[in-house]
């Protein structure tokens, strides 16, 4: 398979898998992009789901443009992104059509209950995995250590949108002044 058909192939499965949300499906587009095919790092990846959250639009459409990119250039990111969103397009509107034709049905509500819960859990494992890639930096020699500017601006960061209740665009925009400054 050439490199746009591995493209189109690896983001329509990540589109089919992508119902629930942009968060639930990163360890999915991890695995796939970054630890089966090698298109990017980890280190890229948490950086490209970073760019993704600044953006606008849906998180795993921003990825998939961004992946595309690094993978293959303009018609990467085109590839990318319309294997990504035509599979979740077809399927939401199936899903749209079960759910209203079903919505007093109590197996709809049984389904519905488990579907939360593990979306919950791929969100938290996409929450660890993005923390310990930006806050655990690796030396060239393989080794782990913790990059201690990572988790001073994490920290305020935090500090800033929990106790302050600072806009988080506002704490986007200063973090990546400060990592500018810093670096």
């Amino acid at each position: 398979m050439s490199g746009l058909a591995e493209l189109l192939a690896s983001f329509f499965k990540v589109g089919l898998c992508s119902i629930g949300g942009g968060y639930s499906v990163i360890p999915m587009i991890q695995q796939e992009i970054v630890e089966r095919r090698g298109w990017i790092t980890a280190r890229v990846f948490a950086d490209i789901i970073t760019i993704s959250q600044m953006t606008p639009g849906p998180l795993a459409v921003n990825a998939s443009t961004f992946v595309g990119v690094q993978a293959a250039g303009i018609a990467g990111a085109l590839t990318a992104t319309v294997g990504c969103t035509v599979s979740g397009v077809f399927i939401s509107a199936l899903l749209y059509s079960f759910l209203i034709k079903n919505r007093a049905s109590s197996l709809t509500s049984e389904l519905i209950g488990p579907l939360k819960a593990a979306s919950a859990g791929l969100i938290l494992s996409a929450a660890a995995t993005i923390t310990l890639s930006t806050l655990v930096a690796r030396t060239p020699s393989g080794a782990a250590s913790i990059d201690r500017t990572a988790l001073l601006l994490f920290a305020a960061s935090l500090l800033a949108a929990r106790r302050y209740k600072i806009n988080p665009v506002m704490i986007i925009a200063a973090a990546g002044l400060a990592g500018l400054i810093i670096n």
